[in-house]
């Protein structure tokens, strides 16, 4: 049933599509906002340390917002269809669209693209978020409530409390799993940090170690979404399944960065400790640091006073070496007499 042009008359205007997750946002601002600040430093740097300096803060904080980021993208698994559909109840409209699934550790988001974007009169631009933090029943309500268009209704049931599917339930755990390992790994590449300013650099090399084993552990914990039943998701004639996507692979790529860094940290700390340490610019044994008494401003009153005293006790006991040498033999002489 329509109402002037196409347009339904018991549904709310239609919403402009989202765009970029605010959280997202704010975790680039703010490592932008410190690599900036690392690049006006960089010119105080002396010598070769410049580029080696450079080179570790930049692969730490590359390590720093892919650990922080992975919670908020969207895209852990992705699966998408281009079909023919209808496109809401209470209407035989049918639009050739793309329906597609991201999974991320916080939710779902569903997103629904018409091929071309104006059809109907209308522009068929959908990307809705399903937050696990929420009770998602309720959320499917709200959404059927709101008149969403049939595919993104048809998924998000699917994701309900009543499902055959039950896929509620291992999505949720095992996003909510691989986050708290991603933020445990945070926490690690933390403490590497801070040891590799001091004198222990193997022990930052078992920390960047222990931030890699947390990493596998996240994706491990995520991977558990496949262990449900499968569960096909059908639109019009045609079905997609959710495979793993571009988050998990840069959580198993910078996984192995980590692991790679740290592997070689401990042994090259191991076979060349002292390089290490001069590497790090920190620890290093030098002249130096030896105990030296610098130049400064004698009393020379004082001085004086001091030399005197040193003179007459010097004097005082040359005499009574030579009083007693004279008594040593003149008891000898008698002694023979």
């Amino acid at each position: 049933m329509t109402f002037y042009d196409g347009i339904y008359p018991f549904y709310p205007l239609q919403r402009s599509s989202f765009i970029f997750d605010i959280s997202l946002l704010v975790v680039i601002l703010v490592f932008s906002v410190l690599a900036v600040s690392f690049l006006l430093i960089l010119p105080g740097i002396r010598g070769k340390s410049r580029l080696l300096w450079m080179f570790r803060i930049f692969t730490s904080l590359f390590i720093g917002i892919v650990l922080v980021g992975l919670n908020f993208t969207g895209d852990w698994a992705e699966a998408s269809v281009k079909a023919n559909t209808s496109y809401k109840s209470f209407s035989n409209a049918v639009v050739s669209a793309e329906v597609g699934l991201h999974v991320g550790l916080y939710g779902i988001n569903i997103t629904l693209r018409g091929n071309p974007i104006s059809q109907i009169n209308e522009t068929i631009d959908y990307n809705e978020i399903f937050r696990w933090s929420g009770d998602m029943d309720d959320q499917y309500t709200h959404a059927l409530e709101r008149g969403l268009p049939n595919p993104i209704l048809y998924i998000a049931e699917k994701f309900t409390r009543n499902s055959a599917c039950g896929l509620i339930y291992q999505y949720r755990y095992s996003g909510r799993f691989a986050s708290a390992n991603l933020w445990t790994a945070f926490l690690c590449w933390l403490v590497a940090n801070i040891l590799f300013s001091m004198p222990v650099i193997i022990y930052a090399g078992h920390m960047m170690i222990l931030t890699a084993a947390f990493i596998f552990f996240s994706m491990a914990s995520f991977s558990t979404i496949y262990n449900t039943a499968p569960c096909d998701f059908t639109i019009g004639a045609d079905s997609f399944r959710a495979s793993y996507s571009h988050s998990f692979w840069l959580a198993l790529a910078t996984g192995l960065l980590c692991a790679v860094i740290g592997l070689m940290v401990v042994l090259l700390g191991c076979l060349f400790p002292g390089k290490m340490r001069e590497a790090f610019s920190v620890g290093v044994d030098s002249e130096d640091e030896e105990c030296h008494t610098g130049g400064g401003y004698l009393n020379k009153g004082f001085l004086e006073g001091v030399i005197c005293e040193d003179i007459q006790q010097t004097g005082k006991r040359k005499d009574s070496q030579q009083i007693a040498t004279i008594t040593v033999g003149f008891m000898a002489r008698r002694n023979t007499i």
